[in-house]
């Protein structure tokens, strides 16, 4: 090489003393080096190994080798992965080698291959893992990890010359910008494939893939069986994913052409969210967000709603429960076939028998007790039935159907015989959806149940005691009876019914009793007026006597039923119900505090709200309308929110009452509620307007509300007494919040004492609430993550509404935070909707 270069150079040229440096620079650029720990790139002469790690340029993702989360440090299993770099609690959103771990970091290397593929190969210089991709030998290749947590193969000095990137071949997570997308030209799918379990990457049995002929996205088990999909794409959002149209945070697209069809999500302009969207291994597909003051990850949305929609997710004989914190478990008469995978949330190895049936009943030596059937009620029947016969006209003989055949594990009769054989799959306990729901007899051996010789034997015995103890106690009983009978006889019958957590149908002769006749009244409204009782136990109740409802008495019983079941802290307990003829009550536990507007709009001594108490009661309420909104079976609008439907415990703790009035009179009823003292400050424009009613009308009655628990008086009140006509407090707050005075706007019993940063944040959030079109309004979902620290609330657009009341005075534009000063932010104009429109597009939520 050195006579070849020599000949090349001419003789007295300036290369030739440089030649010793050319030398070693080539030899140099032969070696493979180690990667700088602040590099975000892998060119062909590098290495990536050990403790080495590529950190994208804004520092936003890292990729190295890491162990799973729960794995201990002995761990022996390692991964080339991405994960977020200002997140604590380390979660990879891509990884390469998910199906072949490496055990030795220092030995295993990340490199370029001379082919230009990016590998894995371990401490035998085997390769693990590769792209795989087509690469033109005359290309220089890199891999650059970007800020969008993209690791890409490229040509070094030509971005746009892309031959593999990970956003296209992704794992579980699926980040903003990339896409789950079908190759029309190819046929193929790509796919989000879930983790085996917590701990091993390995791809699971829970898919999600695009539909190839719908534009919908479907959730499979192992890659066959589709148990949920998103609906169509209807041109905004897709059709089974309502919430997408609420969304502050994302914007999306779907893209169907000639080659290929995928969905695009991105976040909005100058949103900072750390979110992750994932294949989790429990079957559904997750939105968490990372939440950096508790340093958590917090669930934000889940399709299927409920766990027990992912199918065999408990594997074979294993069940399912909403009601249990860990949703699977066995049923009686097996066990889990892997516990570690199960303490590893893995169910879907399912359960296997403790004791073999017998199947038969006789032996030629001994006499082996046939098998039994285990009766399991309200529960949702496996999907597919072995076989369903008219096989006799009663459950005996379908019993003696299934016990004939060895191969048969369980059966029902319902008007037919099912039968079904092998494994179990798909069984739900505690059902009561219509689908399929019954009684299910499962096959046991005989010794998994009681006998019933040592049954007959406990009962006659017992039979006997229990008859001389009534024969000694009958004469003394019955006295006591006549003489106690008459005056205990309900206040019995009501005190045993008091069970907690149920129910109780009360007379109306009992309410009026613990009432005193309905003569201490706490409060009149417009659906009635409450009165203060004390039930035989001492319990402290409010007694409702609603008026104008005119159902029958088995739909209301039905209705109140449905009421009773939403139990959730800030939501007001029903204790029971009254239906007697005309007359329909409510009895509620009763709040020792009362009602919110005694303590904004009446001056109470000694029991001034504090500023930390508002906030907490503002967060509080928002939490019982998520509740309400979303986490029922059916979404219950309250429709009536306002301080005197806010009731506070001992402790201060807001309960929202009345949210079952709504569901009870229908949701037409605005005759009432105009009628009710200071509830025409609270409707949304929608009322008036006639439009169909969604949550987000409570979302309007809850930002008016917010001014008020701000400032302790109603929104329409004197500043001062004798000062002159009525000031609307929101366009005041409008006002101070742009010049940044809010604590000026704190009740004046608080003396100015309170966190500016919270206030501003609590007038930020009253503002987006009141907005005249409903949909720039929050969710209620997002008012929690706001008030919780989660969100971070722009400066809103001042509402459409608040201008027309500014009367000749102009009126208030908003600006974003990213316009320019609070000196520049304040103009005043001429009212000018499309102005005001301009602005309320520039405006947005993120995280913090």
């Amino acid at each position: 090489m050195i006579p070849s270069l020599q000949t090349m150079a001419p003789r007295n040229s300036i290369l030739h003393p440089l030649l010793p440096l050319l030398l070693l620079s080539f030899s140099i650029i032969c070696i493979s080096v180690p990667i700088s720990s602040a590099s975000n790139l892998l060119t062909i002469n590098q290495t990536l190994s050990g403790d080495q790690k590529l950190t994208s340029k804004g520092e936003n993702f890292v990729l190295g080798f890491f162990t799973p989360t729960n794995t201990s440090n002995t761990s022996s299993k390692f991964y080339i992965g991405i994960w977020y770099f200002k997140v604590s609690k380390l979660k990879p959103v891509w990884v390469a080698n998910r199906d072949t771990p490496v055990s030795d970091t220092n030995s295993s290397v990340l490199q370029i291959s001379q082919d230009g593929n990016l590998v894995l190969l371990d401490q035998d210089k085997s390769l693990i893992w590769s792209t795989n991709a087509t690469i033109s030998y005359n290309s220089t290749v890199a891999a650059v990890l970007g800020d969008d947590g993209n690791l890409v193969l490229r040509d070094l000095y030509n971005s746009s010359k892309v031959f593999w990137q990970s956003i296209e071949n992704p794992a579980d997570t699926w980040l903003p910008g990339g896409k789950i997308a079908f190759n029309r030209t190819a046929g193929v799918s790509q796919k989000l494939i879930s983790w085996k379990n917590s701990e091993n990457p390995a791809p699971g049995i829970f898919s999600m893939e695009i539909d190839p002929v719908e534009s919908q996205y479907l959730l499979k088990w192992n890659g066959t069986k589709t148990y949920w999909n998103t609906g169509s794409w209807n041109g905004h959002i897709f059709s089974g994913v309502p919430e997408m149209r609420d969304s502050y945070i994302y914007d999306f697209d779907f893209i169907n052409n000639s080659q290929e069809s995928y969905f695009n999500y991105s976040l909005k302009g100058g949103t900072t969210i750390i979110s992750r969207f994932i294949m989790d291994v429990s079957g559904q597909i997750k939105m968490l967000n990372w939440v950096d003051y508790n340093k958590e990850w917090t669930q934000f949305w889940a399709q299927p709603k409920t766990q027990c929609q992912v199918i065999r997710l408990c594997g074979p004989f294993g069940t399912c429960n909403e009601e249990k914190g860990q949703y699977c478990s066995c049923l009686r008469g097996f066990s889990p076939k892997s516990p570690e995978d199960w303490a590893l949330s893995d169910y879907s190895g399912g359960c296997s028998r403790d004791v073999q049936l017998q199947c038969g009943g006789n032996s030629s030596t001994n006499y082996v007790e046939p098998d039994k059937f285990l009766q399991i009620s309200s529960v949702r029947l496996p999907e597919d039935i072995g076989q369903s016969l008219q096989v006799g006209s009663s459950a005996a003989d379908c019993e003696q159907a299934c016990l004939s055949d060895c191969s048969c594990t369980a059966y029902s009769y319902s008007n037919n015989c099912s039968l079904w054989y092998g494994e179990l799959l798909d069984l739900q306990e505690q059902y009561s959806g219509p689908d399929r729901g019954g009684t299910l007899y499962l096959r046991l051996a005989a010794s998994e149940l009681p006998s019933n010789k040592g049954k007959k034997r406990t009962v006659l015995v017992f039979g006997v005691v229990v008859g001389v103890v009534a024969a000694c106690l009958a004469c003394v009983a019955v006295l006591i009876w006549i003489l106690v009978w008459r005056r205990r006889r309900r206040q019995l019958s009501t005190a045993s019914k008091l069970v907690e957590g149920t129910l109780v149908a009360f007379r109306y002769s009992d309410l009026q009793r613990v009432t005193k006749n309905f003569s201490d009244q706490l409060g009149v409204g417009g659906f009635g007026s409450v009165f203060k009782g004390v039930l035989p136990d001492s319990t402290v109740i409010a007694v409702k006597k609603l008026a104008g409802i005119g159902q029958g008495e088995k739909q209301f019983r039905t209705e109140v039923s449905t009421i009773g079941t939403v139990q959730h802290v800030n939501l007001v307990r029903l204790r029971g119900f009254c239906s007697e003829n005309t007359q329909r009550l409510l009895v509620y536990d009763h709040m020792p505090n009362g009602s919110l507007d005694a303590h904004l709009f009446q001056n109470i001594p000694n029991h001034v709200l504090s500023w930390s108490t508002r906030y907490n009661i503002a967060l509080g309420i928002a939490r019982g309308l998520v509740y309400l909104h979303e986490k029922c079976r059916d979404c219950i609008i309250h429709c009536d929110i306002k301080p005197e439907n806010i009731l506070l415990d001992d402790s201060f703790a807001p309960k929202v009452s009345d949210f079952g009035l709504a569901k009870l009179v229908g949701r037409d009823f605005s005759r009432v509620l105009t009628t009710m003292r200071g509830t025409r400050g609270y409707l949304a424009p929608e009322w008036i307007s006639g439009v169909p009613i969604t949550p987000k009308a409570d979302a309007y009655s809850y930002g008016m509300m917010l001014f008020e628990i701000i400032s302790g008086r109603r929104n329409t009140e004197q500043l001062e007494e004798k000062e002159g006509p009525a000031v609307f407090f929101p366009k005041v707050a409008a006002r101070k919040l742009i010049e940044g005075e809010v604590v000026s706007l704190l009740d004046p019993r608080l003396e100015g004492v309170g966190s500016e940063e919270e206030i501003s944040r609590v007038c930020k959030v009253a503002f987006w609430c009141v907005q005249d079109d409903e949909f720039f309004r929050p969710t209620m979902g997002q008012v929690v993550q706001i008030l919780e620290g989660v969100l971070e609330v722009n400066m809103p657009p001042i509402p459409r509404s608040l201008e027309i009341l500014s009367e000749n005075e102009g009126s208030i534009v908003f600006f974003s935070d990213s316009s320019s000063n609070h000196s520049s932010q304040m103009k005043s104009t001429a009212s000018n909707s499309s102005q005001t429109k301009s602005t309320s597009s520039s405006v947005s939520i993120h995280q913090e």
